[in-house]
């Protein structure tokens, strides 16, 4: 195979510096003898949609897309799967042969397959606290519906943005929003889940104790440094399990892969290797 025959991906966010998507795609690349190259690209949200053009006008055969991106990847496509469709934000884009581009989201399914399959979480007749209410909350928040839990609540700091995800999820009596000031009074969940970007921005949360019991779990999609602190608060509080979102990216990496190779790979050796490293 020369350098002219090798795939071109990349993913898109802002940072990016700090991502392992290129390790993940590369070891799974190893696993079925493929060669490709897979690189980061940092792009403000106003250089975007050009840097978008620039790499699948140059070859790119797919990207990955996270924070703060994932909105703005959804209107560039002009297909888009069904989940993309029902989030509204895209996290894959892939070249079609027209030259235009193809949208996907495997966040809801990949956070799912993780907490279900991984970690052993049953969700079904939990009730869950969603913090945040943007790209990531919305790409994994119909998937818990899918899942079976009891009732989804939704807090962000912006309350406009909670009642517009509930408003589009549309299930009134089993979604409903709250808002930040409401944290001390809005009583305990079995699972509070961190969509929020606080931690990769290094902002503090001030989480109550009281959003906790003995039995309640935290995840934080994000992951390793990112998810340090809402991790800690979360076993300060008592949690009985605390993960972060590790698993997740390696599950949707998986994903993205076999959207674009037509083959799965085995992700446990993946998160294995990554786990001791990266794992908050």
């Amino acid at each position: 195979m020369t350098a002219t025959d090798v795939s071109r991906f990349t993913v898109f966010g802002h940072p990016i510096s700090h991502s392992l998507s290129p390790e993940i795609q590369q070891a799974f690349a190893r696993q079925f003898g493929i060669n490709l190259e897979y690189t980061t690209t940092d792009a403000s949200p106003e250089a975007f949609p050009g840097a978008v053009a620039e790499f699948f006008n140059h070859g790119g055969r797919g990207a990955n897309v996270t924070l703060p991106h994932k909105r703005r990847a959804w209107e560039l496509a002009s297909t888009h799967s069904e989940q993309a469709r029902r989030v509204g934000t895209a996290n894959v884009l892939t070249a079609l042969a027209d030259g235009s581009l193809a949208a996907h989201n495997t966040d809801g399914d990949g956070f799912v397959r993780d907490l279900t399959e991984r970690h052993g979480l049953d969700l079904r007749d939990q009730t869950v606290l969603l913090l945040g209410a943007g790209g990531a909350a919305r790409g994994v928040a119909w998937n818990l519906l899918d899942a079976g839990i009891a009732s989804l609540t939704v807090v962000n700091r912006s309350p406009a943005a909670a009642d517009q995800l509930v408003d589009d999820i549309g299930e009134p009596g089993q979604v409903h929003s709250r808002y930040w000031a409401d944290l001390d009074s809005i009583g305990s969940y079995d699972l509070i889940v961190n969509a929020t970007s606080s931690g990769v921005l290094g902002q503090a949360m001030d989480l109550p104790f009281s959003l906790t019991t003995g039995r309640s779990q935290a995840y934080d999609l994000s992951y390793g440094a990112a998810a340090a602190g809402f991790l800690a608060w979360a076993r300060a509080a008592g949690c009985s399990h605390a993960w972060d979102g590790l698993g997740m990216l390696i599950e949707t990496a998986a994903d993205a892969f076999e959207l674009w190779h037509g083959q799965r790979p085995d992700t446990d050796p993946v998160y294995a290797e990554l786990v001791k490293r990266y794992a908050a």
